[in-house]
């Protein structure tokens, strides 16, 4: 039997970011596929450059990407002031919806500013930025921050169309610090002042797409301790041991970026599965024989009758002169996706929504991430911190977007793994 201080499980951001920080440690790093780089991967493909889908880096840390940049010699490394926008019915409005209101036909914008003054201010207290009421879902918290216009119009038909949920059923704090929360001083202010900065109001690429970052990781990683093409079946806890597609291995603590769900069901813990609920999202990329629309790189589609949530717009990231997409739809985690069936529709949807004009398809491909965005609940939050105690107790560590539950950056998957390197020093 194989045996090893410290087994990672997955080879995307989180694993190889945990590789890095053990140095000269005693580790291998597991990965059931067999390239290295989890969602993280870039196609090339009849010169154009996409990802499984849009991974753009926002760091916060410049020591951060100091370190990556020092390991990525000879990549030319974009940097882009964001410039996004939302579909709403025939006209190109601001993003985000909510602080650019103004910008909507007159008697929308009166309604939306009608029920955003009476849900943020208190009767009596006429002008008076106030805390919203306490909301028991992110549903409510829409309705409770914004008024009935705002979140009718734009936040929750476009969420549920990213989610593929009820949003009743999510946690109102479910996006975190993702989420741009405005008040009403904020969309006041924003009339005449315009300010629609966010977490990733401007983001670095590589010119080879988002997997020369995790190539920088993997450079800090030994080859020879990268193990492609096997996969954990099974976790003994007491053990201590991991069996895999191809052998059992000891090891003294394991960290996991698998999706939390499937580790506690390998390591065979007592639970509940109905509370860990996820969507899948379709992402085609797609390549056209000219340009198309500039100044953009995202747009979103809020009306449901539109299949895609969100297009994003490669060739103005790289100011090629031939239009590259990527186009994301979400799905329910138990529906069927065929996206040779569903790309006649994209690409009606894309000619009606303005994106391409007469425009050729001379190159596309597609990749269905199963689990994309995870569902985070009440539920789930406290299944969460019930399970990873037991699995720590037994030296297993869940960490990332998918082993710990939760909707984060790619740098926060690298500052988790660092800081648990860390404690163990």
């Amino acid at each position: 039997m194989d045996s090893v201080q410290t087994l990672i499980v997955g080879a995307g951001v989180s694993g190889l970011a945990t590789a890095a920080a053990l140095e000269g440690g005693d580790y291998l790093v597991l990965e059931a596929d067999g390239e290295i780089g989890g969602y993280c991967k870039t196609i090339k493909q009849d010169g154009f450059v996409w990802d499984y889908s849009g991974h753009f880096f926002h760091f916060k840390r410049p020591e951060i990407e100091a370190w990556l940049r020092a390991r990525m010699p000879g990549q030319r490394i974009l940097t882009v002031e964001k410039k996004s926008f939302i579909a709403y019915k025939g006209r190109s409005v601001d993003f985000p919806f909510q602080k650019n209101i103004h910008q909507l036909p007159q008697e929308e914008f009166i309604d939306c500013l009608h029920d955003l003054y009476f849900a943020q201010v208190r009767e009596g207290m006429p002008g008076a930025d106030v805390p919203p009421p306490e909301a028991a879902s992110f549903k409510e918290m829409l309705y409770n921050r914004f008024g009935r216009s705002i979140a009718e119009k734009f936040l929750i038909p476009y969420n549920e169309k990213l989610y593929a949920c009820d949003l009743g059923t999510l946690d109102r704090d479910a996006m975190g610090r993702f989420f741009p929360h405005a008040n009403l001083t904020d969309i006041v202010r924003n009339m005449k002042n315009p300010d629609n900065g966010s977490y990733n109001a401007s983001f670095t690429y590589p010119e080879g797409g988002a997997i020369e970052y995790v190539n920088a990781l993997a450079r800090a990683v030994r080859p020879d301790r990268i193990a492609l093409g096997e996969s954990l079946v099974s976790l003994d806890l007491e053990a201590r041991v991991a069996r895999t597609t191809k052998r059992e291995i000891r090891y003294e603590r394991l960290v996991s970026s698998a999706p939390f769900n499937r580790l506690v069901s390998l390591a065979k813990l007592a639970h509940d599965p109905s509370v860990f609920t996820w969507n899948k999202v379709l992402v085609f990329n797609l390549g056209f024989d000219r340009k198309g629309p500039r100044n953009v790189h995202w747009t979103y589609f809020p009306d449901r009758a539109t299949s895609f949530y969100r297009v994003g717009f490669y060739d103005n990231i790289f100011d090629t002169d031939r239009l590259s997409l990527y186009v994301e739809l979400g799905y329910p985690a138990d529906a069927k996706v065929d996206a040779d069936a569903m790309l006649p529709r994209v690409l009606a949807d894309l000619e009606r929504e303005g994106v391409t004009d007469g425009h050729a398809l001379v190159s596309k491909h597609s990749v269905v991430m199963d689990p994309a965005y995870v569902h985070i609940t009440r539920a789930s939050m406290a299944a969460h911190r019930t399970l990873s105690d037991q699995l720590r107790a037994h030296g297993v560590y869940s960490i990332g977007r998918y082993g710990g539950w939760t909707y984060c950056s790619i740098e926060d998957n690298i500052v988790e793994a660092r800081a648990l390197v860390e404690s163990w020093t």
